[in-house]
């Protein structure tokens, strides 16, 4: 293929060209009749037009008769196309069979808007399969609730999405430019975004991680109070922290919806259930859904789900405004507030990455960088905030949670390709690990002000799995013995700590340099999470605990 071609049209030529078994996929009206006729019509290649509508005798008929055509059509040399809806995966699976050595299999997905597809099912008349008039408009709207895009594994080597007529076009003059020794080339093309409604394999997927998940609830979004363009008008949160003082509250704005472009009813989905389960584990503690703009779509569509599953609304509140001023522009006292960060945990971009970097100055920047240079999808780094940024100092917070979600924008990293099974599970993981991030830095708020500033962490950051995790979320079970014996447990573990760094260096291994912020006990159970294998007689593990034994170990007096 020539440098800088467009995959769409390039042609791979071969000495001889394999059959092609083309699967429409559309809703009734979507116009896939009049793509297989205007193929057909000026194509250079043979072609059969299998269609369930006149598959008998010009009747319709059934599927059977659909597939024993084709392979009929195959054996005689001719290019196939198969003129069904195949909206979901089942619906095409045998016709995909079809394919094999002698023939590649291409999904032709004409995904147009409802109410165009609606409109021509409705005005058309001698439709071949008699779905016009007034039922047609039911019948396409219940189709289209219930369809399940194509995706490569399901067995194909091409995927060509249509989403407007011009796309349509264009599909159309690749097809029939095919000549005997063309082949076009594989993948997926054309695909700009998702369906709003959810596929059902994302539903059993959500069904398993979410506890309690009710699919119906998946299946539609919220109809709630709207303006003249269809969105809800949420208002100004009021609220009085007078019953919070001794709270802790987190502010988070909807990771991944914006300029990841993940589907806005799944993201609702996933967090009303993540919100459900950390407040039902955890009391004394709020989160704050945030939006900019009083229409917005996520705000609405979280709050009818929160009101369905009956959260209580006094530990999760919806609010509209600019989540760098909550406390001066809304009243809200929040300890720590969540970035929608990007992989390299910079400044810049836009949205909320860009105004709490600029809200938190300089100092915020300098705290991340030290923290840690990058982020996984999935995963959340908590940055305490220091105190000359204007963020401590105006808003009262002290933690700055960086959260990366999954990406469905092709034009930004980590892109998933439209694969929602994977893109839901790493935004439960987002908002997993960010909550737990949260409830760490209660906890060791909890810590500071019993035992001290010593025993306090500072920036504890959990990836959302590990020892770490299991250390900084048990810190609150701390005894007060602990606290009384600080000073010798520092001593112990400075002396440990420095016999693993000897250990470290025997095996040509970089020593992490220490956090700032860490006590030195700190420092030496992350040495030990950095080489666990080299701790095989300090380390007992199993799948539900670790245990790290004291380097002098104390034992009752008979």
């Amino acid at each position: 293929m020539a440098e800088g071609v467009n995959p769409n049209f390039a042609l791979i030529r071969e000495e001889k060209a394999k059959a092609l078994v083309v699967i429409l996929v559309g809703a009734p009206g979507s116009g896939k009749s009049t793509f297989c006729t205007d193929v057909i019509n000026l194509s250079h290649r043979p072609w059969a037009r299998i269609c369930q509508d006149t598959i008998a005798n010009g009747k319709a008929g059934s599927k059977l008769q659909c597939l024993k055509s084709a392979a009929d059509a195959l054996k005689e040399g001719k290019n196939i196309f198969i003129d069904r809806c195949n909206l979901d995966r089942d619906q095409r699976f045998e016709f995909v069979k079809l394919g094999g050595v002698e023939a590649d299999v291409h999904a032709v997905v004409l995904d147009l808007p409802a109410r165009l597809c609606i409109a021509r099912s409705v005005n058309r008349i001698g439709h071949e399969g008699k779905l016009q008039g007034g039922k047609a408009a039911a019948v396409v709207n219940r189709m289209l609730q219930n369809k399940e895009l194509p995706k490569l594994n399901e067995g194909f080597s091409r995927i060509t999405f249509c989403q407007s007529d011009s796309d349509v076009k264009n599909a159309v003059d690749i097809y029939r430019s095919l000549g005997p020794f063309d082949n076009l080339p594989s993948g997926t093309f054309g695909q700009k975004g998702e369906d709003a409604k959810v596929q059902q394999g994302i539903m059993k997927f959500l069904k398993k991680v979410v506890n309690g998940a009710n699919s119906s609830q998946m299946n539609k979004g919220a109809e709630v109070g709207n303006d003249k363009q269809g969105k809800e008008m949420l208002p100004k949160t009021a609220v009085s922290d007078g019953q919070w003082d001794d709270a802790h509250t987190l502010a988070f704005p909807s990771i991944s919806t914006s300029d990841f472009q993940f589907n806005q009813d799944i993201a609702s989905d996933i967090i009303v259930e993540t919100v459900a389960e950390f407040l039902s584990k955890f009391d004394n503690i709020r989160l704050v859904l945030v939006d900019l703009s009083p229409k917005s779509s996520i705000l609405a569509l979280v709050r009818a789900k929160a009101l369905k599953n009956n959260i209580d609304a006094s530990r999760f509140l919806i609010h509209v405004g600019d989540i760098t001023r909550l406390h001066s522009e809304g009243g809200l006292r929040c300890n720590a507030i969540a970035n929608a960060a990007n992989w390299r945990l910079k400044p810049g971009g836009g949205g909320v990455n860009a105004a709490i970097f600029s809200a938190g100055g300089h100092a915020l920047e300098v705290a991340t960088k030290e923290e840690a240079e990058t982020i996984s999808p999935g995963s959340s780094i908590a940055v305490q905030v220091p105190k000359t940024s204007p963020l401590f100092q105006t808003e009262g917070v002290t933690h700055v949670i960086h959260v990366l979600g999954p990406n469905m924008n092709p034009q930004r990293p980590n892109y998933l390709e439209g694969d929602y099974v994977k893109g839901c599970e790493v935004l439960h993981d987002a908002y997993s690990s960010l909550f737990r991030n949260f409830i760490s830095i209660t906890r060791n708020h909890n810590c500071q002000k019993e035992y001290g500033e010593d025993s306090y962490l500072g920036s504890s950051s959990i990836a959302g799995k590990g020892i770490m995790d299991c250390l900084s979320l048990d810190c609150g079970q701390k005894t007060k013995r602990e606290g009384n014996h600080a000073s010798d447990m520092n001593k112990k573990s400075k002396c440990y700590g420095k016999l693993v760094e000897e250990e470290e260096q025997k095996n040509n291994m970089t020593v992490a340099p220490a956090i700032r912020t860490w006590g030195s006990w700190a420092q030496a159970l992350h040495r030990i999470t950095l080489h666990p294998e080299l701790h095989k007689g300090v380390l007992e593990m199993s799948v539900d605990y670790v245990v790290i034994n004291d380097l002098y170990p104390k034992f009752d007096a008979p």
